[in-house]
């Protein structure tokens, strides 16, 4: 039977992918008033992340295109950004978002692996390879709710 954390992470993701439908690549681009991020960044940042919980912290190699560290790790912003870099059209992002969760999915039978422990920057330790796909579910969650709220601050 299929563990019940990969048809949450597809939930997830799909409501991700649900809530940017039919954003104009200007409006992906603005940043609130009072924030330092946008709608593409809040894409890019859910990707990257979810790579180095899936692959990079467990050992396994990572698909991220060049430039992406650059741009949308933690602690970065399209405000600061070092100039030249490609940045991904929607298109891009959202395929590289769709097609995430079935390489995860690959990664089934290592669930329960220990793999060197990792402290989040909100204080949870993360130890096994379910631990860190368990905590991305917040995490998404956290900037799915964000980019909701962009959603309406942009349309005033």
């Amino acid at each position: 039977m299929e563990h019940f954390l990969f048809n949450q992470l597809d939930f997830v993701r799909s409501q991700v992918l649900k809530a940017v439908e039919g954003i104009s690549e200007e409006t992906a681009d603005r940043i609130p008033d009072g924030f330092r991020n946008s709608i593409r960044w809040q894409l890019g940042h859910i990707y990257v992340v979810l790579e180095r919980f899936a692959f990079q912290f467990t050992g396994r190699p990572t698909l991220v295109p060049e430039g992406f560290k650059e741009q949308f790790e933690f602690k970065t912003s399209p405000l600061t950004a070092p100039p030249g870099l490609a940045v991904p059209t929607l298109q891009e992002l959202t395929a590289l978002l769709k097609e995430q969760p079935a390489r995860i999915r690959q990664l089934a039978p290592y669930l329960q692996d220990e793999v060197p422990p990792y402290t989040t920057s909100a204080g949870m330790k993360l130890e096994s390879l379910e631990q860190f796909l368990s905590f991305n579910l917040y995490h998404e969650g956290m900037h799915f709710s964000v980019i909701k709220q962009y959603k309406v601050l942009l349309a005033q």
